[in-house]
């Protein structure tokens, strides 16, 4: 691997701009609002997920039309693991549909997630739908539109698994605390997250009109520009996806300067 402590991290640097002058590279975005779509229209809450699915493939389209190089959408956190049993089987076998669906359209696709999380029959089925390839060597390809798809992803478990990754590294490479110490820096955690070799999400949206990102790509949105959108994420269209690209240029980043 090298000198960690000489390694630039691709997920947290911020480019040469200033300012949002052309449009996000990477979009990520936190689908919210399916339950409270069906409960409205008085339907089973797998029915809001079923729709939202559909609005998945969509934002796919409307993305890689725009311009966006990377969408990272977030489809299951861990926190989801404590709804009802029945609920999440649904859920589960809508999310194997829908990843079948986006891997069909002949993208690179990466699956964010913590895998011991996640039941056994679901973790086979997503990773059989992407290469054996890398997720470094995948993001390295030169591909014009990628889709990280976050299921069962946690922002705080991504660091944690993230740094177990960095001490076994270390370790079998013969390391000791004070060798490890050195080789903890932001660029060899980066390199070991999930989203490696991509770059940072420039925009994040969330929908449903909260106002928070529950740990979404936790470490790699500190400098991202945060767009909240009041419609619910299966009522979402292509002129309240627009509107937050609009919303991005409008902005001038500074990344703390």
């Amino acid at each position: 691997m090298g000198d960690v402590n000489s390694s630039r991290n691709p997920d947290t640097s911020p480019p040469a701009a200033s300012s949002a002058e052309r449009g996000p590279r990477h979009v990520g975005i936190i689908l919210d609002g399916n339950r409270r779509w069906a409960r409205a229209k008085g339907l089973d809450v797998s029915e809001g997920h079923r729709a939202g699915a559909t609005v998945v493939l969509d934002a796919i389209d409307w993305a890689r039309e725009s311009g966006v190089e990377i969408l990272s959408l977030w489809l299951l956190s861990t926190d989801n693991f404590r709804r009802p049993e029945a609920e999440l089987a649904q859920l589960f076998d809508i999310i194997t549909d829908l990843a079948r669906a986006v891997a069909h359209k002949g993208y690179p696709l990466r699956i964010l997630c913590a895998e011991n999380v996640l039941p056994a029959p679901l973790a086979e089925r997503l990773h059989a739908l992407t290469s054996a390839e890398s997720a470094t060597e995948k993001a390295e390809r030169n591909s014009p539109f990628e889709v990280n798809l976050a299921i069962g992803y946690g922002g705080r478990r991504e660091i944690i698994e993230a740094v177990h990754a960095l001490i076994d590294e270390e370790i079998a490479r013969g390391g000791d605390l004070t060798s490890l110490r050195t080789a903890v820096s932001e660029g060899s955690v980066g390199t070991h997250l999930s989203t490696a070799g991509q770059s940072a999400p420039d925009l994040l949206i969330r929908t449903s009109g909260e106002q928070r990102l529950s740990g979404f790509l936790l470490w790699q949105s500190v400098h991202s520009e945060l767009v909240f959108c009041e419609t619910l994420w299966p009522d979402f269209t292509r002129g309240d996806f627009d509107a937050a690209i609009d919303e991005y240029a409008s902005r001038e980043r500074r990344f703390g300067a």
